[in-house]
């Protein structure tokens, strides 16, 4: 479906046009006349499918349509996001899209100096971005109110159950009106998200673009065994020769993206590291150089599974690979992202083999598993998991190393196999052996 035949502004529509939209995702196509509907919402939607503007042009029209309460700029949309990166993100998409719009809008997070943002929300501000963290935090010093939120829109609401910001969320709520439109988005419908939806939406209208958890059909996924200790040189080897210009490297602890970085540096590839213990200033300079071609790898733990978004980015590694299967899926979402192609590597060791497994049970497919040639993996490895907390397995937040929540608070803590669809590419060279055919 167009664009113009959802029912949008004019100004919104001559903004996407200039980004070069013309056609609808699906998930905006069935969410986008929902909201104009004024109805709540709770749709699932994988990373890369176009849910930001399934949300934000449809609340953009709303808000133009009608005047600001008594000619002030009280909040009348808030965007809760579980991450710093994503809530910068949803801003820029939002200043893009209504920039023909008399819309002022921010995002505060921690991370940085609060008085820059209590300044800009004491000049009023239509539309809130916000990290769960801050929030609260700006409104104990009562620098912002939320008693005429109109929208409130709960993104990436399964990263936030994991992140453990149940009781924030519900601090939350309790500050605003209780007439208002409330979005809820997921990447899942699980018991959980359901619950949550529960305390929050008022007969919600479901919508689902994809199957749950499928991953981007153009992302060409493979994997190699290899030893824990070889992992670094490995890596090396690909990158120079595969002559890959631009690599996101997932790690699962902030501790492993620092040495990693270090190493690859040292080795002539240029990298930089990004985690939650990162200041959000060194953050934004490590994600601005990577997409400016500055910095070949950027190293990141989960924390950029979500809300990050680099246009084209050819090839994402799975370092280590996560013990949660969907965090599996987000990671390797940052590739393929608009219908473009790209390629997921995993490197496994033999004590991740009950992740690869999992995670293939999710996909409903086999992943290729190979070995490189002069990489061969130590046949009598244990393949017992990694322990929680350890050098191993568990989700970053959860890890000894200290948590990724974006308000500068302690984090908590949450907790039928198909065929491959391709083999590796004909450029892998002929070194990688032990090639499985397909469904082997």
């Amino acid at each position: 479906m167009l664009f113009k035949d959802l029912g949008l502004s004019e100004p919104i529509l001559k903004a996407i046009q200039q980004k070069g939209y013309t056609e609808a995702t699906p998930i905006q196509e069935k969410a986008i006349p929902h909201v104009l509907d004024r109805r709540d919402v709770l749709a699932s939607a994988q990373t890369g499918t176009g849910k930001t503007a399934g949300f934000t042009l449809p609340m953009l029209h709303i808000l133009s349509q009608t005047e600001n309460p008594r000619g002030k700029r009280p909040i009348r949309a808030l965007i809760l996001t579980p991450t710093r990166e994503l809530a910068a993100q949803i801003l820029d998409n939002i200043e893009e899209y209504s920039k023909f719009l008399d819309i002022r809008s921010m995002v505060i997070f921690g991370g940085v100096n609060a008085n820059p943002q209590i300044a800009t929300l004491r000049k009023g501000v239509d539309i809130l971005v916000a990290t769960p963290g801050r929030l609260l935090d700006l409104y104990q010093q009562k620098a912002l109110s939320l008693s005429q939120v109109e929208f409130f829109v709960l993104d990436e609401a399964d990263r936030m159950l994991d992140m453990g910001f149940v009781r924030d969320i519900n601090r939350v709520m309790q500050l605003m009106p209780e007439r208002r439109q409330n979005l809820l988005f997921s990447a899942t419908f699980s018991a959980e998200i359901k619950k949550l939806a529960s305390g929050i939406l008022r007969n919600p209208e479901m919508v689902e673009a994809t199957p749950e958890q499928t991953t981007a059909e153009k992302v060409e996924q493979f994997a190699y065994r290899v030893d824990t200790k070889e992992k670094p040189d490995v890596l090396i080897k690909l990158i120079n020769d595969g002559n890959w210009s631009q690599v996101l490297v997932f790690t699962r602890t902030k501790h492993r993206a620092n040495r990693l970085s270090e190493k690859l540096t040292k080795s002539g590839i240029e990298s930089a590291a990004i985690h939650g213990n990162k200041s959000q200033s060194a953050r934004t300079k490590a994600l601005d150089n990577f997409k400016e071609g500055n910095v070949r790898v950027l190293v990141a733990t989960d924390i950029a599974a979500r809300g990050l978004d680099i246009p084209l980015l050819p090839h994402v590694v799975n370092y280590e690979l996560p013990n949660v299967p969907e965090d599996y899926v987000h990671r390797i979402g940052r590739t393929g992202r608009a219908g473009a192609s790209g390629e997921a590597i995993s490197l496994v060791a033999a004590d991740e083999t009950t992740f690869l497994r999992g995670i293939e049970r999710l996909l409903e497919e086999r992943i290729p598993l190979a070995i490189i040639d002069g990489f061969e993996p130590d046949p009598n490895a244990s393949t017992e998991p990694p322990k929680q907390g350890g050098g191993g397995g568990g989700r970053n937040f959860r890890q000894g190393g200290g948590g990724d929540r974006s308000g500068g608070r302690p984090s908590g803590g949450g907790n039928r196999d198909r065929n491959t669809k391709g083999n590796f590419k004909d450029r892998q060279k002929s070194n990688y052996k032990s090639r499985p055919k397909r469904g082997e």
